[in-house]
């Protein structure tokens, strides 16, 4: 029996783009089930992440004029990895697989054909790689690759040049639902579950309409996400620099101790006033690491729900799709 496919796609003010794409993800199912790969009751899910312009309106629009378009509206604003997580969570008791993409149209979605293909020859996981970024301006296309070199540094385990697009079965969803995380960084938890993976590659468009939504500092705030979420490195790091600076002010001390019993002591201000700002800007750097690492513990306590649905496309007693 072909698998049933949600298609989830996280929305935040998408009024622009959403007219474009969603057509185009609907036209996909299509094929795909004309092909025999999925079945009938497969879905595009859309998540609408607290959108202050019409794009819960238009969601509404879509669903009510086709069945395989539904979508869920989060109470507020979550960020993308919570409304990514509030699909597939959706999503997990009512299809076989899961196929997360953004909304924007930049990822090419006839990798689709290849990640079902890899589902149906046994893989559970199967990522969208970036072949290359020529569309990506250089300023984009270097920190988003430094972005993914500096994760693996830090020892995060992550898929080189993948964002979020990914096929990830109904069994593996069941058990990442096991991970209790508030503080989310998908493409670093999903290798965590296991079971069998594999990658496609595909070619990166531009931006079909509308402005994007992840600028340099939201990339900087989900790198710094992911490496305090998956990694204890940095603090290896704090501790291992704290040896070496302490290691030099030894050396230092004993300098200082000799050329005073030989007499040859001279005042010297401006070294020690380098020395102390110094040593001061590194303990502040590692104080604001360890208060990162707090900060989370902080978060991590409360245990507050990752995402709140506040509304539906369709009824409670209706299901549209296959519980699996």
């Amino acid at each position: 029996m072909a698998p049933v496919l949600y298609i989830v796609i996280p929305c935040y003010n998408e009024q622009e783009v959403l007219p474009i794409t969603a057509p185009m993800f609907r036209e996909k199912l299509r094929t795909l089930t004309e092909k025999g790969k999925i079945a009938e009751e497969s879905r595009v899910l859309f998540v609408n992440d607290g959108s202050r312009d019409r794009t819960w309106e238009i969601i509404e629009e879509l669903a009510r004029s086709d069945p395989h378009y539904i979508g869920i509206c989060q109470s507020r604003n979550r960020g993308h990895q919570n409304a990514v997580l509030a699909g597939l969570m959706e999503a997990k008791d009512r299809c076989d697989i899961t196929i997360s993409i953004d909304c924007d149209g930049q990822d090419d979605i006839n990798a689709m054909d290849e990640m079902v293909d890899a589902y149906l020859e046994g893989c559970d996981v199967v990522y969208g790689v970036r072949s290359s970024r020529e569309t990506d301006t250089f300023f984009k296309r270097f920190t988003a690759q430094s972005f993914y070199k500096f994760l693996a540094a830090m020892g995060a385990e992550v898929v080189y040049n993948h964002a979020d697009y990914r096929l990830v079965s109904a069994r593996v969803l069941k058990e990442f639902a096991n991970f209790k995380e508030v503080n989310l960084f998908l493409r670093g938890l999903i290798p965590l579950v296991g079971f069998k993976s594999t990658s496609v590659s595909y070619s990166r468009a531009e931006r079909l309409a509308g402005e994007s939504h992840y600028p340099l500092r939201k990339m900087i705030a989900l790198a710094v996400d992911g490496i305090t979420s998956l990694s204890v490195k940095p603090l290896q790091m704090i501790t291992g620099f704290g040896v070496f600076v302490a290691l030099i002010s030894f050396i230092g001390c004993l300098w200082a101790l000799i050329t005073a019993l030989c007499g040859k002591a001279v005042a010297g201000w401006a070294s020690m006033t380098c020395i102390v700002c110094f040593v001061s800007g590194v303990q502040l750097i590692c104080l604001g690491i360890i208060g990162e690492y707090i900060g989370k513990i902080y978060l991590e306590t409360k245990q507050r729900p990752r995402y709140i649905i506040s509304r539906r496309t369709w009824e409670e007693t209706e299901n549209p799709g296959r519980n699996s």
